[in-house]
């Protein structure tokens, strides 16, 4: 768990760590369980339509999670219209119903504009946004890195924005932290506590120390762990990486200079003779 005893309160739901960890793209179900207890996180995101619930050999992925330990948050990965993302969210809330998850009122909302950038379609997202709440949804929304947009699914009603620091599976990063800086600037204006989780793209653990350094809530991820060549080990190094950059950022840096400061005091030296 963090080292921060202060929890990250997401809609009714409270936790100690910020690390959220995706269950997509493991070798086995086998290492994701090992990675995910690696991790140290406490929220897992589960892709809910039936063909990426079960393996080549019919075994169900969420017989690999502990749904007493881990709170599940379904996403709608793979939808291209806010009308498909909504049943899959359906899907997703009668399944956790069943299991008695506090994830089942949950959804990471996905809704793709094209299969090869996966990034968000801004009015699909919207659309669904808004038809998920009155269906009573806690809706954390998948964004782009796209201030405006950002400020229009808050006000929509979202429970968290959560913007792609690059895209799905790049390994690329946050891009653009200035518009990193400039979502958190404004989501939280008036409302400092709104949860703002960098969303994909993180291929390292420096990316997630980035990411929290500049103010973010949380991050969520999934193939830099998955697909590292010690999956677990990059489990483990993106949950100190993410300690490390919130304690950090709240901690103050000192600001950039141009010229050297020396670190010793320069008073009472012992001059040349």
């Amino acid at each position: 768990m963090s080292m921060d005893p202060t929890p990250l309160k997401i809609g009714s739901q409270e936790f100690r760590s910020r690390l959220f960890v995706g269950t997509g793209k493991y070798e086995t179900y086998e290492s994701m369980r090992e990675c995910l207890e690696a991790s140290r996180c406490e929220v897992v995101t589960v892709a809910v339509r039936r063909e990426r619930l079960f393996d080549a050999q019919n075994r169900s992925l969420l017989d690999f999670i502990d749904t007493k330990r881990y709170t599940i948050l379904p996403n709608t990965a793979g939808c291209f219209t806010a009308e498909d993302a909504v049943r899959v969210a359906r899907l997703g809330r009668d399944i956790l119903e069943q299991l008695e998850n506090p994830g089942a009122q949950w959804v990471k909302l996905e809704v793709l504009h094209d299969k090869k950038t996966l990034l968000p379609d801004p009015v699909g997202t919207l659309e669904a946004t808004r038809t998920l709440i009155q269906d009573g949804f806690q809706v954390l929304v998948y964004s782009s890195d796209d201030p405006a947009t950002a400020c229009r699914l808050k006000e929509a009603g979202a429970t968290s924005v959560m913007p792609a620091g690059s895209p799905i599976g790049s390994g690329q990063g946050v891009l653009n932290p200035n518009n990193i800086r400039i979502i958190l600037e404004m989501l939280k204006d008036g409302d400092p506590d709104y949860p703002v989780i960098v969303d994909a793209g993180v291929g390292t653990a420096s990316d997630v120390t980035v990411a929290m350094e500049l103010g973010a809530d949380g991050v969520l991820l999934n193939t830099g762990i998955a697909h590292a060549k010690n999956a677990a080990a990059m489990a483990r190094a993106m949950a100190h990486a993410l300690d490390a950059g919130y304690l950090a950022f709240r901690a103050g840096r000192i600001p950039k200079k141009l010229y050297a400061t020396a670190s010793s005091p320069t008073e009472g030296a012992i001059a040349n003779q």
